[in-house]
C-alpha cells in the first residue's frame, strides 16, 4: 500500500515513473537496427520482439478495461494478438502461421496512443487515498511494474540477436569495462536464523505481486555459503573437465536437455576457433547484450537452474563437502544479513546508486563478482548483477489469493517445474527482483540474466508443494464437473458439463452435420471440452482464467488433480481425479486449452472457423454479449452450429442494460422482450433458428448438503 500525504506530488511521480519506464521500453527496442529483427524468433521458447514491444501497452488497456476504468479498446487487433505468451504454457500459442503481426510503425504508434490514455488516466483519476490492490490506480502501478519484467526479460531475447541486427548503445545501455583475474571463492559462515514472510496487501510500502502476499515463519538452520557468485573462470573448470559430457552430474530433467540441444558450454559463451589454444582450448568470447566481447572472467556466469544443479554436484565430488544451491529461506536469511538486511527499495538512500548491480543504476551488464558488497557482510552481490537460482519450487504462501485483475500471473507456475530465482539481475528495474519479497519464478531450463551462488549444508531442501487445489471458486468448478458423487449425482442427472456436451452431439447428429472442430467457450477446468472431444475431431476449450485452464491441461498432461470439498463446517473431503479414472484417456489428444482475455477480441487467423460453437452460460458473463452475438458468425462454417445455453439473468453490474440481449421492454410497444427473441432479432444476418431447445441444471454445491442449481436454456442457431 502507497499511503498518500501529497496527492498532487504522487501523482507526478507515478507520472513521471510510467512515462521512464515506457521510454525504457522503447530505448531498448531501439538496439535493433533493422525491422527485420522484430519478426525473428531469436529465443525458440518466445515469441519474436514484435509481440513483446507491443505486449507492455496493450497490457495496461486490457487490465484498464478489465477494472472498467477504460471503457473503449484502442486497437483490438494489436490488444488481441498480444495479449498472451510469455512461458511455454500449453494455451500460449507460439505457431506463427497464426498470426499477423503488425508493423513495427504500427506499433510504435499504437504505444503512444496507449501513453496518451495512461498519462490523461493519471490526470484526471481521483486520488484520495492508499494506493492497495482495491485502488482504481493499482492497474497502473501494476502495467509499470509488469512493463519493469519485460523489459528484463525481451533483453534476455535481444542477447540472442544477431550482431548485425543489433548495435551497441553507450548512452542508454552503457555495458560494464572491468574485468581482472576473479577473486578465489571461499564459503563463510551463515547463522541459523528464523525467516518471516509477511506482505500485506493493506500495509505493504512496495508493489508486490501475488505470491509475495501471505504468511510464513522458517527455522533456517546454519549453513556456509560462498562468499561470490560463482564467476565464469570458476566455472570453466567443470567445462573442462568434461562436465557437459558426463551424465553424472545431471538429473533425468538436465541430462536430457543437455542431449536435446548438444549443449557444451553456457548459453552465451562463444569460442573463437581462431584464437584457440593449439589442443583446442581457450579462445572464449561473452555474447553481451549488443555485442560480443573477449569473456570477462571475473564476471558472474550465466546459466540456467539445470547448470547450476549440475556444477553444484560435480563441485560436491571435488570437496568431498556436500555443495547446493541456496533454498528460497537461505537467500533471504543471507539477504536480512548487515545494515541493508531490513531496506527495502524505498529505504535505500536516494542520492546514491543502488548497493548492487541493478536497476540499470550501474551498467548494462554484468560485471565483477567482488565489485558490490552487500554492506559490512562480507557477502558480495546478495542482490543485483545476475538472478541466484534456487532449489526451491515457486509455490502459495499461507493466506495466498489470487488478483482479479492478473489471475494468471503466479498460479500456472504452481506446478513443481518452476523453480524460484532471488535477488534481481542488473536490468531488473522497479520492484523487479530488488525487493525483499520478489518471488519470481522460470522453468529450470530457461535462460535470464542468471548465475547462482552455492551454499554447503547437509539440509535438504524440500521439494514439497501443496498440491492440492485451494482457489475456492475454482474447487467449485472441479467439483461440479468432475465429482463421481458430487451433487448432481444426488439429483439422479450427470454434471451440467456432460449434460451440455451430450445435448450438443444429440442436435448435431439430429441435424446431420458434421463432427470435425468444436469451440467450447467458457469451458472452465474443462470437463465439458473432454467430453465434446469423444465425438469431435478437435475440441477448443477456451476461457478467460488461467487457474481454470491449468486443471484441463494437467489432467490432459495425466497428472492426478487432487482437491478438496467442504463437508460440514471446517471438514472437507479430500478427493482426486484423473482423466483415467473418467475413461477420457484416448481424447486427450483431440484437445486443446486456450486462454482467451476477450471473448469479443477472438482473431479469425488464430483461431479458424467451427462446425460447431458452443457458448455454454456465457452471455450473462458479458460485458457486451450483443456484440458477441453480432460477431461469432466468423467463426462458424456455413451450415454449422451456435448453441447457445444460458440462464438469461442479466445484471447491469456486468452488462449495460442497452447490451441486454432480452429481458427488457421494448422502448416502443412496451412488450416484453424474451432473451430467446432478443436473441434471434440479433442473429437473423446470419443464423436461422434450429426448432430445438433443452433446459440443462447446472449444479454447485457449498457444502455436501447444501447447493445451488441453475437452469439453462440450450437453443441452436444455424449458420446461414
Amino acid at each position: 500500500m502507497v499511503d498518500v500525504v501529497d496527492y498532487d506530488a504522487k501523482r507526478e511521480e507515478i507520472r513521471a515513473y510510467f512515462h521512464s519506464v515506457f521510454d525504457k521500453t522503447e530505448d531498448l527496442f531501439n538496439l535493433m537496427t533493422t525491422d527485420e529483427a522484430y519478426y525473428i524468433k531469436h529465443e525458440a521458447l518466445r515469441h519474436p520482439p514484435i509481440f513483446y514491444f507491443g505486449h507492455t501497452a496493450c497490457f495496461f488497456v486490457n487490465k484498464l478495461i478489465l477494472a472498467k476504468t477504460l471503457g473503449d479498446r484502442i486497437n483490438p487487433q494489436i490488444e488481441h494478438m498480444c495479449a498472451v505468451g510469455v512461458d511455454e504454457m500449453s494455451w500460449d500459442d507460439l505457431n506463427e502461421n497464426h498470426y499477423d503481426w503488425p508493423t513495427v510503425e504500427e506499433v510504435r504508434d499504437y504505444r503512444e496512443q496507449v501513453r496518451a490514455t495512461v498519462d490523461d488516466l493519471i490526470s484526471t483519476m481521483p486520488l484520495d487515498g492508499p494506493i492497495n490492490w482495491d485502488s482504481p490506480w493499482w492497474p497502473i502501478i501494476m502495467g509499470i511494474e509488469h512493463e519493469n519484467i519485460h523489459i528484463e526479460t525481451s533483453s534476455a531475447i535481444l542477447r540472442q540477436c544477431p550482431t548485425d541486427m543489433i548495435a551497441p548503445n553507450e548512452e542508454s545501455f552503457a555495458i560494464c569495462i572491468a574485468d581482472h583475474v576473479p577473486p578465489t571463492n571461499e564459503l563463510l559462515d551463515v547463522a541459523a536464523s528464523t525467516v518471516v514472510y509477511d506482505k500485506d496487501s493493506n500495509t505493504s510500502a512496495v508493489y508486490g505481486w501475488d505470491n509475495e502476499y501471505g504468511n510464513k515463519a522458517v527455522d533456517v538452520p546454519a549453513f556456509k555459503a560462498s562468499k561470490f557468485l560463482c564467476s565464469n573462470q570458476e566455472f570453466l573448470a567443470f567445462v573442462e573437465s568434461g562436465g557437459y559430457e558426463q551424465e553424472k552430474w545431471w538429473g533425468a530433467e538436465g541430462w536430457k536437455w543437455v542431449q536435446c540441444f548438444d549443449v557444451k558450454h553456457p548459453k552465451y559463451w562463444v569460442q573463437d576457433k581462431s584464437q584457440a589454444n593449439a589442443d583446442g582450448s581457450g579462445g572464449w568470447m561473452q555474447r553481451q547484450l549488443a555485442e560480443v566481447t573477449p569473456l570477462p572472467w571475473s564476471w558472474p556466469v550465466v546459466t540456467n537452474q539445470l547448470e547450476a544443479k549440475a556444477f553444484c554436484n560435480w563441485k560436491t565430488a571435488q570437496t568431498g563437502q556436500p555443495i547446493r544451491l541456496p533454498s528460497e529461506d537461505e537467500w533471504r536469511a543471507l539477504r536480512s544479513l548487515g545494515e541493508h538486511g531490513e531496506e527495502d527499495i524505498c529505504d535505500w538512500d536516494k542520492e546514491a546508486a543502488a548497493p548492487g548491480n541493478i536497476n540499470l543504476e550501474h551498467f548494462a551488464s554484468e560485471c565483477p563478482v567482488d565489485m558490490f558488497q552487500w554492506g559490512n557482510t562480507g557477502f558480495y552481490d546478495v542482490i543485483g548483477n545476475v538472478w541466484q537460482w534456487t532449489e526451491s519450487p515457486v509455490d502459495g504462501l499461507q493466506g495466498f489469493k489470487v488478483h482479479p485483475l492478473y489471475d494468471d500471473f503466479s498460479t500456472p507456475t504452481f506446478d513443481g517445474k518452476h523453480t524460484l530465482f532471488k535477488g534481481g539481475s542488473w536490468i531488473s528495474m522497479g520492484a523487479n527482483g530488488a525487493t525483499i519479497d520478489s518471488r519470481y519464478s522460470f522453468r529450470r531450463h530457461f535462460f535470464q540474466h542468471a548465475g547462482f551462488r552455492y551454499i554447503e549444508s547437509d539440509t535438504e531442501v524440500s521439494q514439497a508443494m501443496n498440491l492440492y487445489e485451494t482457489d475456492e471458486a475454482v474447487l467449485r468448478e472441479i467439483d461440479a464437473q468432475y465429482t463421481p458423487d458430487a451433487a448432481t449425482q444426488l439429483l439422479a442427472a450427470p454434471s451440467y458439463s456432460q449434460q451440455c456436451a451430450d445435448a450438443v452431439v444429440e442436435v448435431t447428429a439430429a441435424l446431420g452435420k458434421p463432427t470435425g472442430r468444436v469451440l467450447d467457450l467458457n469451458c472452465s477446468v474443462g470437463r465439458r471440452t473432454f467430453e465434446l472431444a469423444k465425438t469431435f475431431d478437435e475440441a477448443i476449450g477456451m476461457d478467460l482464467t488461467a487457474r481454470h485452464i491449468q486443471v484441463a491441461v494437467r489432467l490432459q498432461d495425466d497428472e492426478i488433480v487432487r482437491y478438496t470439498v467442504p463437508s460440514e463446517g471446517t471438514i472437507n473431503t479430500f478427493h482426486e481425479i484423473s482423466l483415467k479414472d473418467l475413461e477420457l484417456e484416448s481424447v486427450k489428444g483431440k484437445c486443446h486449452f486456450v486462454q482467451q482475455v476477450d471473448y469479443n477480441n477472438l482473431d479469425q487467423l488464430k483461431f479458424g472457423k467451427y462446425d460447431v460453437v458452443l457458448a455454454a452460460n456465457l452471455l450473462e458473463k458479458l460485458d457486451a454479449p450483443k456484440q458477441f452475438l453480432e460477431n461469432v458468425h466468423q467463426f462458424i462454417a456455413p451450415g454449422g452450429l451456435l448453441c447457445v445455453s444460458s440462464t438469461y439473468k442479466w445484471d447491469s453490474d456486468v452488462a449495460s442494460a442497452e447490451q441486454w440481449v432480452g429481458g427488457f421492454k421494448d422502448g416502443g410497444s412496451g412488450e416484453n422482450v424474451p432473451s430467446v427473441d432478443g436473441m434471434g432479432e440479433v442473429l437473423k444476418a446470419n443464423f436461422r433458428k434450429v426448432e430445438w431447445s433443452k433446459d440443462l441444471a447446472d449444479v454447485k454445491r457449498d457444502t455436501l448438503r447444501s447447493m445451488t442449481v441453475d437452469v439453462s436454456e440450450m437453443t441452436v442457431w444455424e449458420k446461414i
